[in-house]
């Protein structure tokens, strides 16, 4: 045979092996097989395309119009299709499977997901936190307005708060909750883009009790929680919390005026370091208040030296902004162009130039008004002793200032301050500050959802396939969120400070899966074939001592890339 007639093909497996050996270990395709109904008349069952996308997500994101090329880079096995099925692997079949999804008992499809991941992998639910983000859709979403779908209301999209900071976008609301344990998420809601934070937190907590069985985890949020119903609601059915005491509550600004003549008894809990050289640590003590809170509930006090510094570097950069704004205003005020003529339309315009940088509390201002009386001829000429003269009035507006040195001083007194409220009568205060300062790790799920695993662009329209799509998303973060766990406890156990994941062998400390899929990228399988399709031979990938160290430590057989024949 002629070997120009000969062809190589070659699939990738890249990190889905990976991937897969997780997706196993959950059960996840019979989880979908169970839940989301199949029919004998479909070309694909439900559960293999929902499969394609999340296993799309964990590794990396592409389209719904786009699934069935990507599915067509990789070993048709790796993504749970057969080669016949990827050819059929269109957008508008993924779409109506995401459908079917939303039609499903996702209720019951997720709870037993999540339970069967937590006695699967032994993850701790005894501190749970919770947070939302904002979803942004571009383009109008008429058909998206919250009407109802099979007795269940789709989420409607709509403007609201954006954490996007795109005020102009409709969106909708990402309610997560996760574990301490490895922020494994455990639990996630969509609600209208609308909804306020403020809402969101006695419906998240009774559905955490449902799926935990149990009110004793600790309930972790940020200070939208702490509002007089949603603390009571949970502290009244022997539930936990802990969270930021609002600024707008009483009980922060007289804590704060007493500071001003007294001086609390620190206690040192954390040093953190900093990336300041002059100040490389970060010192944080805490100090529980002399009084409850309105509502009876511990606060504890936290000082951190750091934001001691940010705070008063915060101020003078504000005052000094302010008394900047008010020099440009006197200049335009001196010009006989200026259009503010009276001094309430000048001192209006001062306040909001303050306000502007956020210089009100300690920037007094008042307006001066000087009248300079002047003489003009009546008519045009060399002057005489017969020229009529007539009295002129010029009235020049300048805006003074002055810094009000004693609000400056009550403020600097609790630099650095800020309080946390919960009704846990046993854990000190050190332990408090610890558990709320884990919360970033539950924004870098958010972070993962908007970056990793690219939420937005939607590329949907309709909201039932959106909300699918979503809980898609949700089972790809559980994936990765799980394969991140198990190698930093691997790692640990190993006595690894590190892995030589980044470029030029540098070492990463803190794994996370789109990093250990990186390496995995160009892995693929080769298979010589004749013209007829009869396969010659097959070119096992040879995988790397970081790779299969990776493995290792995953616990998966490095026989995932190179099965025996």
């Amino acid at each position: 045979m002629d070997v120009t007639d000969l062809d190589l093909q070659s699939r990738l497996l890249a990190g889905l092996p990976l991937v897969n050996a997780f997706y196993d270990r959950l059960g996840i395709d019979r989880l979908l097989e169970a839940h989301v109904p199949d029919d004998p008349r479909l070309r694909l069952s439900p559960a293999a395309v929902l499969g394609v996308v999340i296993r799309n997500l964990v590794v990396r994101h592409a389209p719904v119009y786009a699934l069935g090329e990507w599915a067509s880079r990789y070993e048709p096995s790796q993504v749970g299709l057969s080669a016949d099925d990827i050819a059929v692997l269109n957008d508008d079949r993924v779409g109506r499977m995401l459908a079917r999804l939303f039609d499903a008992d996702r209720a019951s499809l997720l709870t037993r997901l999540v339970l069967d991941a937590v006695d699967s992998f032994d993850i701790d639910l005894s501190r749970l936190h919770n947070d939302s983000t904002s979803i942004k859709f571009s383009g109008a979403y008429g058909t998206a307005d919250g009407q109802e779908r099979g007795g269940k209301l789709t989420p409607a999209v709509v403007y609201g708060f954006s954490k996007d900071h795109r005020p102009d976008l409709q969106q909708l609301v990402w309610i997560l909750t996760v574990t301490a344990d490895g922020a494994v998420p455990i639990a996630f809601r969509v609600a209208d883009g609308n909804t306020a934070d403020v809402t969101t937190h006695i419906g998240t907590w009774d559905a955490l009790v449902a799926l935990t069985g149990d009110v004793g985890f600790l309930y972790v949020a940020d200070a939208k929680l702490a509002t007089f119903d949603n603390v009571a609601h949970i502290h009244s059915r022997g539930g936990r919390f802990l969270s930021v005491l609002p600024a707008s509550r009483k009980e922060d600004r007289v804590f704060r005026d007493w500071v001003v003549t007294n001086t609390p008894v620190w206690v040192e809990a954390q040093r953190r370091p900093t990336r300041d050289a002059e100040h490389p640590e970060d010192v944080l003590s805490t100090y529980q208040d002399h009084l409850p809170s309105a509502d009876g509930h511990r606060i504890i006090w936290i000082h951190s030296t750091g934001k001691a510094r940010r705070d008063a570097h915060r101020r003078h950069q504000a005052i000094a902004r302010a008394i900047a704004q008010i020099d440009a205003l006197n200049v335009r005020l001196s010009s006989p162009r200026c259009r503010i003529k009276t001094a309430v339309a000048a001192e209006t315009e001062a306040r909001e130039a303050i306000a502007e940088v956020n210089a009100t509390r300690w920037v007094n201002i008042h307006v001066e008004t000087d009248t300079v009386e002047s003489f003009r001829q009546t008519k045009r000429g060399r002057p005489g002793p017969n020229t009529a003269y007539k009295k002129v009035l010029t009235t020049t507006l300048r805006v003074r200032f002055s810094v009000d040195e004693d609000q400056v001083a009550h403020d600097a007194a609790s630099d650095g301050m800020w309080p946390l409220i919960t009704n846990d009568p046993d854990m000190s205060a050190a332990e408090l500050l610890d558990a709320y300062k884990w919360q970033p790790n539950l924004e870098k799920r958010h972070a993962q959802l908007k970056g990793t695993q690219l939420v937005a662009p939607m590329w949907l329209r309709d909201p039932a396939r959106i909300e699918g799509l979503l809980t898609c998303h949700f089972i790809a973060m559980l994936i990765s969120s799980l394969i991140e766990r198990t190698i930093r406890q691997a790692m640990a156990q190993a006595g690894l400070d590190e892995l030589s994941l980044y470029p030029e062998d540098r070492g990463c400390t803190a794994p996370t899966t789109a990093r250990i899929l990186e390496i995995f990228t160009s892995v693929a399988r080769h298979e010589l074939t004749t013209p007829d399709g009869q396969v010659l031979r097959t070119f096992q990938p040879e995988l790397t001592a970081l790779q299969r160290q990776v493995l290792d430590l995953l616990d998966i057989p490095a026989t995932v890339y190179s099965p025996s024949p």
